[in-house]
C-alpha cells in the first residue's frame, strides 16, 4: 500500500487555529468541511444570541455526530440515497479524529 504525502495546515474553527497534519489529497475536503462547520456555528450564533461561541461549536458538532451515528447505525435509506452526505460525514469524522489527536 502506497503512503500519501502529508502536509501541515492550520484551520480556523470558531475563530481558533488548529494545526493539522493531513494527506495532501485530503486538504481541499478538510477545508470545505471546516467552512461548513464554521457556517453552522455562525447560524447557531445568530439563532442563540445568548450562547457563547463554544456552545455554538458544540451544538454544530453534535448535529454532525448525530448524522454520523444515524449513518453508522444502519440507516441504509439515508446512506444509499445520499452518498454525498455519507461522504461528508466520513470526512468530518476524519477531521474530528485529527483534532482530537
Amino acid at each position: 500500500m502506497e503512503e500519501q504525502e502529508m502536509t501541515n495546515i492550520t484551520v480556523l474553527i470558531a475563530g481558533r487555529p488548529y494545526p493539522l497534519k493531513v494527506k495532501v489529497g485530503d486538504e481541499d475536503a478538510i477545508r470545505k468541511i471546516v467552512k461548513d462547520v464554521n457556517e453552522k456555528v455562525n447560524r447557531f450564533q445568530l439563532t442563540y444570541t445568548k450562547k457563547d461561541k463554544q456552545d455554538c461549536l458544540s451544538m454544530a458538532l453534535l448535529t454532525y455526530a448525530v448524522d454520523l451515528h444515524k449513518s453508522k447505525s444502519g440507516d441504509a435509506q439515508a446512506t444509499s440515497f445520499d452518498p454525498i452526505l455519507s461522504d461528508k460525514i466520513n470526512q468530518l469524522d476524519e477531521l474530528l479524529d485529527h483534532l482530537l489527536k
